[in-house]
């Protein structure tokens, strides 16, 4: 398994691709923008998509999702929380910024994540953690056997999400960060929506908003 990524939109987001060992299977996370790039990368590396994962549904991890659903016809997964964001710009931010046009999805996604903890697409097994606090409905994907986790924008290096969009609260999201990130194996990478990765064990040691807890 190999994970791979792009950095799309006007805010630098992260696009990740976890390719698999069987056909090159491919889960897509947060295809945010530029979709004509993220079809690039699919089809110059003969990449098999079978599924689109959301982090959660901020504009900005979901302007390229129609497009790449309806090129490869495959199964868009995401936390029910955020259920209408897909279809509502006001809820997923996009009317809000001048910048940038509305997103509205013609119709909301396919399978939704009813419960959290171990979960299984195709060849890959994970662990799924809700951690709310940049948005009402961020979810974490923890692969422990493979020693990485997609965090979307819950923490970034030397950072952690912010907590005044709507829905936000700094105090549960560093709650969640402490519950189910703080714990995970020092030597975990984090692969965040925007920046860099980083591991666990740097974020204890240097993130000003975790620096000195304790495990």
């Amino acid at each position: 398994m190999e994970i791979y990524s792009i950095t799309v939109g006007p805010i630098q987001e992260n696009c990740y691709f976890l390719i698999g060992n069987h056909e090159n299977d491919t889960i897509i996370f947060d295809p945010g923008a530029q979709a004509e790039d993220i079809i690039e990368i699919v089809e110059e590396n003969q990449l098999h998509p079978i599924a689109i994962v959301l982090t959660h549904a901020h504009y900005d991890h979901i302007g390229a999702l129609e497009a790449i659903r309806e090129k490869y016809g495959v199964p868009v997964y995401q936390n029910p929380i955020e259920k209408e964001w897909l279809l509502d710009p006001k809820l997923n931010g996009s009317a809000n910024n001048p910048n940038v046009p509305d997103v509205k999805l013609s119709k909301p996604a396919d399978v939704f994540f009813e419960e959290m903890g171990p979960y299984q697409i195709g060849e890959f097994s994970f662990e799924m953690q809700h951690i709310p606090g940049h948005s009402p409905g961020s979810t974490v994907f923890i692969f422990r056997e493979n020693g990485f986790a997609v965090v979307g924008d819950v923490i970034f290096k030397g950072s952690v999400g912010r907590s005044d969009l709507p829905g936000g609260s700094h105090a549960t999201l560093i709650e969640g960060i402490k519950k189910y990130i703080v714990t995970l194996p020092e030597e975990t990478v984090l692969f965040p929506g925007h920046g860099d990765a980083t591991t666990v064990g740097s974020e204890i040691f240097s993130n000003p908003f975790l620096n000195g807890i304790e495990r």
